[in-house]
């Protein structure tokens, strides 16, 4: 059973841009009670996207979110984090980390969100995801190594620990800092979701210079 999280149907009706002293805990964003360490450089804003190449909203969510990204400064880097809830959220999972292993996963991403929403493919089996990867330049049989490699299953289960270490019970989600999670419930909309993400990012920046 799938457990994405589903959009709240009324948006918050935010501005484009939005105050960090406007967001309230519990109405636009959830504050873990034990932060996550963080995976960037020291002195980095981590904005962690977690999702799930088979999630329509993850699909969705990708063009405001990539927008957003292109706007941020040099203090702030972006985690893709894929979704581990077992069955094809792992195999997506390990297709992901496999393509990064590869050095393809940049220009891979979005033509894995595309190949599965748009033409309707499941990607789930190894064959045809070794297929897939052809088409950014590696062998199958590189794919196929990729894919089961002792180091992809590491990150996978690395994964699936930090997704639960941020009590994360669906996707798509963002989190800033390791401290504070937007998702679609709390933000009322997929639209929503990078302006408080980036008003919680400036929270981040003026906690750090005081």
């Amino acid at each position: 059973m799938l457990k994405t999280l589903m959009v709240a149907m009324a948006g918050l009706g935010l501005s484009a841009a939005v105050s960090a002293q406007e967001l309230v805990e519990g109405q636009h964003y959830t504050l873990l009670e034990s932060p996550v360490a963080t995976q960037v450089e020291e002195g980095q804003i981590e904005v962690t996207e977690a999702f799930w190449f088979g999630c329509p909203h993850c699909y969705r969510l990708q063009t405001p979110a990539s927008e957003w990204y292109e706007t941020l400064e040099d203090d702030v880097s972006v985690v893709h984090m894929p979704a581990t809830m077992g069955g094809d959220w792992n195999t997506h999972a390990t297709a992901f980390y496999a393509a990064e292993s590869l050095g393809i996963e940049d220009e891979l991403h979005a033509g894995f969100f595309e190949a599965i929403h748009e033409d309707g493919r499941s990607l789930t089996d190894a064959d045809e995801i070794a297929e897939f990867f052809a088409n950014y330049g590696v062998s199958e049989e590189k794919a196929k190594q990729a894919l089961t490699a002792f180091s992809v299953r590491s990150e996978v289960n690395k994964a699936n620990s930090r997704m639960r270490e941020m009590r994360l019970m669906g996707v798509p989600a963002l989190i800033i800092d390791g401290r504070y999670v937007v998702s679609p419930s709390t933000a009322g909309s997929l639209e929503n979701m990078p302006q408080i993400a980036n008003a919680l990012v400036e929270r981040v920046r003026n906690e750090r210079a005081q």
